[in-house]
């Protein structure tokens, strides 16, 4: 809320006695001052602008209007710019001794240039940092360390497996090419095998040879024993007999019905009188070569 500037129409009158200071004595330096007011506890009336102003319920209503100082009027800006500057420059001069005064009291300032001495936490965290600096920029490298090797072992792993893939499907390849090749050889020799049965009436010999086999005789030498053998008993004729002993078919089983135990059809089918014959070197002498030697030993000559 603005004060009011007016006089109270119960207030007294103000005094015509001349102040002891006008409005525009000369201050230091030759430069007016403007006036200031009495300085005390209660604060003056306002001194009225006009000798003829009245005042009235109108003029009470409306209190005066001060009046603004010219803008070309600096007397007073021209002092507080002076003031200023001297009164901060105090202030320094007086915080400086101060603190001088301060440091030299307290040691800090004085003989033993070690009195700044850094306290044992601050020490220890500056350490702690330069630690913790070094761990980290020592973990940064060997993580870069880490990455290039991994790198580099990831990327000779793949060249390695590269390798060890392609080795490994050779040797695949070339596997199923044996079992291809011993699968079609299999199948040759069963083709050859069947051939021989169906035409052991022809040639009993060939069918003989096949079923050697069988019974792990595979060698040209346990082969030709069994033909020098049965040529001597029988000729390879399916249907010989003795007429002496009664001894019949290729191997000259005797009495002729022992060959009854591979096929009822031992008096007709060469391959069930040779399976029967096999047998029995096998079970008596062992091999063919060992049945053709006690063959050729007895007189008259039999196994």
């Amino acid at each position: 809320m603005a004060r009011y500037e007016g006089r109270h129409r119960n207030a007294p009158a103000p005094s015509t006695a001349p102040s002891s200071k006008r409005a525009g004595s000369t201050g230091r330096g030759g430069r007016s001052q403007p006036e200031r007011p009495a300085q005390s506890g209660h604060t003056a009336p306002a001194v009225p602008r006009a000798s003829n102003q009245v005042p009235s319920d109108e003029t009470s209503a409306h209190p005066p209007v001060t009046r603004r100082s010219h803008r070309h009027e600096t007397p007073s800006t021209r002092k507080r710019r002076v003031g200023r500057p001297i009164l901060a420059s105090t202030l320094a001069l007086g915080l400086g001794a101060s603190g001088f005064a301060y440091a030299k009291a307290t040691n800090l300032i004085g003989a033993d240039a070690a009195a700044f001495v850094v306290g044992s936490g601050v020490v220890a965290q500056t350490d702690e940092l330069a630690r913790a600096t070094t761990v980290d920029t020592t973990y940064r490298a060997a993580a870069s360390v880490s990455r290039n090797e991994r790198r580099t072992a990831i990327a000779a792993t793949g060249l390695r497996t590269a390798k060890e893939l392609e080795v490994k499907k050779k040797k695949e390849a070339a596997r199923k090419a044996e079992e291809a090749r011993e699968a079609a050889e299999q199948a040759e020799r069963e083709r050859e095998r069947q051939r021989a049965i169906d035409n052991a009436k022809e040639d009993p010999q060939a069918a003989a040879r096949v079923l050697m086999a069988d019974q792990g005789w595979t060698s040209d030498a346990q082969y030709n024993c069994l033909v020098n053998l049965w040529t001597g008993e029988s000729d390879w004729r399916w249907w010989a007999e003795n007429s002496s002993s009664g001894a019949y078919g290729i191997p000259q089983s005797l009495p002729a019905r022992k060959m009854a135990t591979f096929g009822s059809d031992y008096r007709t089918n060469p391959i069930t009188q040779i399976k029967w014959g096999l047998w029995y070197i096998k079970m008596s002498y062992g091999n063919p070569c060992n049945a053709w030697s006690t063959w050729q030993a007895r007189s008259p000559h039999w196994y």
